[in-house]
């Protein structure tokens, strides 16, 4: 395969995402972002665990005989092992992330997607298809529709999102809840996984939320719009052109979102045996 990425942060101080390649595989992480005046459990914070979950993940899913699945329980249990004598890895307020990842395993493309992260996949003749867990979205409503009120970057605005950050930690990793990769190993279990037949993948698109909002969120682009896009002008081209429309509207009146901007990461891969590379 062939990978072009690129990721930049946000409106915070410190990019919160990550991205992983190897010969045969792909990894995207978007760490869950913690208000400084909510507690945190862990004295390394989230950028730190994105960072060694990744690793641990592009090491892991090198062998065809471990499932993604399995690769990402095995990962979170390898971070877990690296700070639980120093962090309170049982509370609620620890580092999580979303997880995206691809891997070439003989003829097929096995893929894994975890919370928000987007999946797109061009299959040719069959159709482009985005797989993302949107389960984050059915939980803490009230409090989530309260966040999304602008205008951003106001200390009113910040609360709110504290408030739903609150909410949303009691329903992290339990059933009725959403699942993301944290301290639990379980939470692999929950992910969304499938495999294609790699000759049919003509191009592939992973995604942070940040990424994304061109399509999902403020409908600018179609999926097919934001592959051309990739394709022809990379993926710091479309990182550019989403910091373009969020400057466009800086308080969050025409497309409403938790921060102004957000760290956004885009990896970009074609497959060698498709014909496109």
């Amino acid at each position: 395969m062939q990978v072009s990425m690129a990721s930049t942060p946000g409106a915070g101080a410190a990019n919160e995402d990550t991205a992983h390649v190897s010969p045969t595989g792909v990894v995207v992480l978007d760490g869950l972002s913690a208000p400084k005046d909510l507690p945190m459990g862990c004295v390394h914070g989230t950028p730190w665990f994105v960072r060694q979950l990744g690793t641990n993940l592009i090491n892991l899913i090198g062998d065809e005989e471990v499932s993604l699945r399995e690769a990402l329980r095995r990962a979170i249990a390898a971070v877990n092992d690296l700070h639980r004598d120093t962090c309170a890895l049982d509370q609620e307020a620890v580092p999580a992330s979303t997880v995206v990842m691809i891997r070439e395993r003989g003829h097929s493309l096995d893929y894994l997607v975890l919370s928000d992260n987007v999946l797109v996949l061009d299959l040719g003749t069959a159709g482009i298809k985005t797989i993302v867990d949107k389960r984050v979205e059915e939980t803490a409503a009230e409090e989530m529709q309260a966040a999304l009120q602008g205008p951003t970057g106001t200390p009113e605005h910040a609360a709110r999102v504290s408030k739903l950050v609150s909410a949303q930690r009691h329903l992290r990793n339990t059933p009725g809840g959403y699942w993301v990769a944290a301290t639990n190993p379980t939470a692999a279990d929950e992910a969304i996984t499938g495999s294609v037949e790699l000759a049919r993948v003509r191009q592939a698109a992973l995604l942070t939320d940040g990424a994304s909002r061109l399509v999902d969120s403020f409908g600018i682009l179609t999926w097919a719009d934001l592959l051309t896009l990739l394709r022809t002008e990379g993926p710091a081209a479309l990182i550019a052109r989403t910091r373009e429309a969020e400057l466009s509207d800086p308080t969050g009146e025409r497309w409403p979102r938790f921060k102004r901007s957000d760290d956004a990461t885009a990896a970009y891969v074609t497959i060698w045996q498709s014909g496109l590379a």
